[in-house]
């Protein structure tokens, strides 16, 4: 592994001064943080900056998360990426979204489990200045944490902003250091913690829901399954993941519950969501249970898998995906 100094070099060789640089990520706490981390250490290395969302942000604590902490943010769909020099991806790897396999990039930061992607020339194989820039580590429970060091080792010190929305970041991906946590997440954020608005942290942790979001509890008590431990959930439409995976994490609570998961539709997809106290890896599971079928992984206490309708409706011959086809799709699935 990288010294903090050489990732932090390697990092910095990617730009020039000219460069516009577009930070593109899938609007998480965690993803936007790190996005305002880079945009951060950019500063005055290159001519401008933007962070792109590939989705609307519907979920009440990220709505709160920007609005407070004024984070800038704007949807890709209205931006024209080819005014842009260099892209940065955080938070994420090309393969979790189709948007993000569109762009090469120049700089990928994560903590998911690596995949290696295409690009013209394989990272490894490019000369040194037309190298792609990774940083990628599965043991780190949060990219904030990765951020928070490149900060520190460029002896920056955080606006309070900044500080609240890594924070944030680190709580938000670690559980609050219940799942996926190293020394390194810990350190990360006590460093960050004397910067830290503690009250704009608590009105954004506490913005989870809105009285519209409690016709989707209703649903989910009327359509569930257990088994071993196991609780399976089938939605019909709903607006974002996001309710899914708060949904998720809520049957998660039940003392008899080790492992959870959530199923709706979300535009043209079947979004999965697992959660699990540890006891389970919920990244292997749905990644055997559905890679083959759309994009699924994730870590050990937290994933996803997103399937298009279309595959659904084929592999069954049917015209529509209606409940009951999706609760078959699901567990012929996992069996």
């Amino acid at each position: 592994m990288l010294s903090k100094k050489e990732c932090l070099r390697r990092f910095y060789q990617q730009f020039q001064f000219d460069d516009q640089v577009l930070i593109t990520i899938d609007p998480d706490p965690d993803a936007l943080a790190s996005a305002l981390a880079v945009k951060r250490l950019l500063w005055r290395h290159v001519s401008h900056t933007k962070i792109a969302l590939i989705r609307p942000i519907k979920r009440w604590n990220n709505i709160a998360m920007v609005k407070l902490l004024k984070i800038p943010c704007q949807d890709i769909n209205s931006i024209s990426t080819k005014d842009y020099s260099k892209f940065v991806l955080v938070d994420g790897q090309p393969h979790h979204n189709e948007v993000f396999r569109s762009f090469s990039y120049n700089v990928i930061i994560d903590h998911h489990p690596f995949q290696e992607v295409s690009y013209p020339c394989h990272p490894l194989e490019c000369s040194i200045e037309k190298r792609p820039f990774f940083d990628i580590r599965p043991s780190y429970g949060s990219t904030s944490t990765i951020l928070t060091e490149y900060l520190k080792t460029s002896r920056i010190k955080p606006s309070s902003s900044l500080a609240t929305a890594l924070a944030y970041g680190i709580k938000t991906d670690t559980r609050n250091f219940e799942r996926q946590t190293l020394e390194d997440d810990i350190r990360a954020f006590l460093f960050l913690y004397p910067f830290v608005n503690r009250y704009t942290l608590n009105k954004i942790e506490i913005s989870d829901l809105s009285i519209e979001d409690l016709k989707f509890f209703d649903e989910a008590l009327k359509h569930y399954t257990v088994s071993k431990h196991r609780i399976f959930v089938f939605m019909d439409e709903v607006p974002s993941h996001d309710i899914l995976v708060i949904l998720s994490e809520f049957f998660l609570k039940l003392h008899e519950i080790s492992f959870s998961v959530v199923a709706g539709i979300v535009d043209s997809s079947l979004v999965i969501v697992g959660r699990s106290d540890g006891r389970k890896h919920v990244g292997e599971f749905l990644k055997k249970a559905f890679g083959n079928a759309g994009s699924a992984g994730g870590h050990g206490a937290m994933g996803r898998a997103e399937i298009p309708l279309e595959y659904i409706r084929k592999k069954y011959n049917v015209p529509i995906c209606e409940r009951n086809i999706i609760e078959k799709f699901v567990f012929d699935s996992i069996e």
